[in-house]
């Protein structure tokens, strides 16, 4: 039966023969990575798409609907109700009217 300081021994040999070999992969990976991006000529955007922005696409803003006369915040009719409005039983003398 192995002793607690030989398994100690061999993991810690094992993670050391694991790091080298992932940074072989590793550098394997990239130089192919590297060599189809010069073939090809894709770009940052092309791979990773627009970064920027993101968040904004995924959340468009909805117009305003709603507007407070004594403050003048707005509220899109969307999500929870402001106080302002929400206890207005006619709704429609804070309608924005274009």
């Amino acid at each position: 039966m192995a002793t607690y300081s030989e398994l100690k021994a061999q993991l810690a040999e094992l993670e050391s023969r694991a790091a080298a070999i992932r940074q072989q992969e590793y550098d394997a990976v990239l130089t192919d990575i590297r060599a189809k991006v010069d073939e090809f000529g894709y770009t940052e955007r092309d791979i990773f798409g627009s970064r920027r922005g993101r968040s904004r696409l995924s959340h468009a803003v909805s117009p305003a609907k709603y507007r407070d006369p004594a403050t003048g915040a707005t509220w899109s009719g969307r999500g929870r109700a402001p106080n302002w409005i929400r206890d207005a039983k006619n709704r429609d003398r804070f309608l924005i009217r274009e």
